[in-house]
């Protein structure tokens, strides 16, 4: 199994809690898209799919891009699934933390 996820994402994972070491051995551990215009423009279409917008949804968005740009079976794990899953229309499972 692979582990991968958006470049945009790693914006949202710190925060004063997080121990920066741990955050970075853990990164170390996966491969980090890079958001790509090709991604952009998935992200964009995916949001107007979902009939949402701005900067509030961006960041997922761009997550689910990478998700569907993926190749083979993707899973997103997440704490909030329900902007995420409208968003990746039915193309990625979505599981709750």
């Amino acid at each position: 199994m692979s582990v991968i996820t958006s470049a945009a994402a790693l914006v949202e994972v710190v925060h004063p809690r997080i121990r920066r070491p741990a955050l970075e051995w853990a990164l170390s551990k996966i491969t980090i898209d890079p958001v790509t215009e090709d991604t952009a423009r998935l992200a964009s279409r995916l949001l107007a799919g979902a009939g949402m917008h701005g900067h509030k949804h961006a960041i997922d968005a761009m997550l689910c891009a990478t998700a569907v740009r993926a190749t083979g079976p993707t899973t997103i794990l997440t704490s909030g699934p329900d902007d995420l899953t409208a968003l990746c229309e039915g193309r990625v499972a979505v599981v709750k933390l």
